[in-house]
């Protein structure tokens, strides 16, 4: 099981999926890099997949929550490489060539994950994506919902655990409840914090 404590009131089974949903500066990302901090100090692993900002910002914004020198921490960074910023591959960091990407994205998860659950036998991963609505900026609904359900699978067959967000502002009711099929819960956030937690029964 996963243990969502303290940051939700929640334990949920391997393989699930959650939607993080609400408003710009509700905290989103924020609790998704809270929620694999505390997998990471549990010794689990922790991938987090930025469309949003770069793979050294997420890094900075993570080690202020634990330290992850020597801990199966790693980014796939969909930014760098757009703003045409030169980037040397590292270990801990992998880079997609934008957030169109999204067979790039999926590799370097791939590969990431098998690093992990198969050659360093981390029998659990917490993986974040941040974030949807970048992608769906770049890419129309029909190929973002393709792309997630092949990554969402990707967290299934590895026991991970996938938290996602989305700002609910910037897409209509049809797109939110079309993506919402692919996830196992949903957490809603509005500027005071959680305000609904919606998970698969465990």
């Amino acid at each position: 099981m996963y243990d969502l404590h303290p940051h939700l009131d929640a334990e949920v089974e391997p393989g699930t999926n959650i939607l993080l949903t609400g408003p710009p500066l509700a905290g989103k990302r924020a609790l998704c890099l809270d929620l694999l901090a505390s997998g990471t100090e549990n010794g689990e692993g922790s991938i987090i997949v930025t469309t949003k900002d770069s793979g050294d910002r997420m890094l900075k914004q993570f080690a202020k929550r634990t330290g992850y020198e020597g801990r199966p921490v790693a980014v796939v960074d969909c930014v760098t490489k757009q703003q045409g910023d030169e980037v040397p591959e590292r270990n801990r960091v992998k880079y997609a060539s934008s957030p169109v990407d999204m067979t790039g994205i999926g590799i370097q998860l791939s590969e990431f994950l098998q690093a992990f659950y198969q050659d360093r036998n981390i029998a659990q991963n917490r993986v974040m994506l941040h974030s949807l609505t970048t992608l769906l900026m770049y890419s129309d609904l029909q190929t973002v919902f393709r792309f997630l359900h092949v990554f969402t699978g990707r967290v299934q067959s590895v026991d991970g655990l996938g938290v996602y967000c989305i700002d609910s502002s910037a897409h209509d009711e049809q797109t939110l409840n079309t993506l919402k099929q692919l996830f196992d819960g949903v957490v809603e956030l509005d500027e005071e914090g959680v305000t609904s937690v919606r998970l698969a029964d465990s």
